[in-house]
């Protein structure tokens, strides 16, 4: 089966099936072979070199909104490459029209399409760890790899049993109520709040995820609101964001009112972590992302068994200017 996927998450999950596609999205870099297959989208956004989230989020709003005398969307997709690879399927998402390239833009491209036969398009729409797996399996029975997807879900389940299962007998072996208050941002300027999975992932590690509920959408929030909760524990992971563009960015945050009053911040439990490669991309590496975030919420439970690697996520008060493109140079040893 030829198939094409227009995101990073379904890349992945393609890819754990045991399947390659035959085209990806220009965001898809893991595993690290994909990076050599044709890109069928492209973004009108200029996220890279100097700008800011501020800017980012500008650019975005205007694209959005039509501000712009070019306003179309967020992103583009490529007809004549897509037409050309010839796709039986087309893995897509609902879930968010500015995270990735979403249903209603393939669609218009399928439509455009000079073809006898027009590809089946599948859409994905996750907000909880459950829609992931659901996806996994609905991915499975599409491409006929349905034992591979009931195995590779099993799997899963299973290293999340295990978080929750030392999470548990933490807490049950405690008199107190040794859980935190965590807060994950998801964006800087404005600061928003992480949601959909995150809330579930949060709970899972060990800790309290006061600010959202579980599947909530992410969305801004007020800074008065965040220094009332006084987190914990802050884990920043703005969407698209790997290491460098946290440090980057930084000052978005430490230079608010109150940045070094909170909890998390005056006890040295702040961490930057790489967004863009684990807690926003609802695929298989979503269960990596809560195997990080468990040491880092709960540190004692899991102190024996999991690590926090540095590329991946870093103190906040530690991270320091990483120079472009050394993610990338790290991640090339990952199959």
């Amino acid at each position: 089966m030829r198939i094409v996927t227009t995101l990073p998450s379904a890349t992945e999950t393609v890819a754990a099936l045991g399947l390659e596609p035959v085209g990806v999205s220009h965001e898809c870099d893991h595993p690290p072979r994909v990076r050599d297959l044709p890109s069928v989208t492209a973004s009108r956004i200029d996220a890279g070199g100097e700008a800011s989230s501020a800017e980012i989020d500008r650019q975005v709003l205007d694209l959005a909104d039509g501000d712009e005398p070019d306003a179309g969307g967020v992103y583009d997709v490529d007809v004549d490459l897509l037409e050309s690879l010839e796709p039986d399927l087309i893995v897509t998402q609902g879930m968010c029209d500015v995270c990735a390239v979403d249903e209603g833009v393939v669609e218009a491209a399928v439509e455009a399409m000079d073809v006898d036969s027009e590809p089946d398009v599948l859409t994905t729409d996750p907000h909880g760890v459950g829609d992931v797996l659901d996806d996994l399996e609905r991915i499975g029975r599409a491409t006929g790899r349905e034992e591979r997807a009931r195995e590779v879900r099993s799997t899963l389940e299973a290293r999340i049993e295990a978080v929750r299962s030392r999470v548990d007998g933490a807490d049950a072996g405690s008199e107190f109520d040794d859980r935190p208050r965590v807060a994950v941002i998801d964006w800087t300027d404005p600061v928003m709040i992480a949601g959909h999975w995150t809330a579930e992932l949060v709970a899972w590690a060990g800790g309290e995820y006061g600010l959202a509920d579980v599947g909530e959408r992410s969305r801004p929030r007020e800074w008065a609101e965040i220094r009332d909760y006084d987190p914990e524990v802050i884990v920043v992971a703005p969407c698209g964001f790997d290491l460098e563009q946290v440090a980057a960015n930084r000052a978005d945050l430490t230079e608010r009112e109150g940045w070094s009053d909170l909890s998390a911040v005056r006890n040295g439990r702040a961490w930057a972590m790489d967004g863009d490669q684990y807690l926003n991309r609802p695929g298989p590496r979503l269960v990596e992302t809560l195997e990080v975030l468990a040491p880092i919420v709960r540190p004692d439970p899991f102190d024996d068994v999991y690590d926090v690697p540095a590329d991946v996520a870093v103190p906040f008060g530690r991270l320091e200017d990483r120079t472009p493109g050394e993610r990338m140079l790290e991640s090339e040893t990952d199959d």
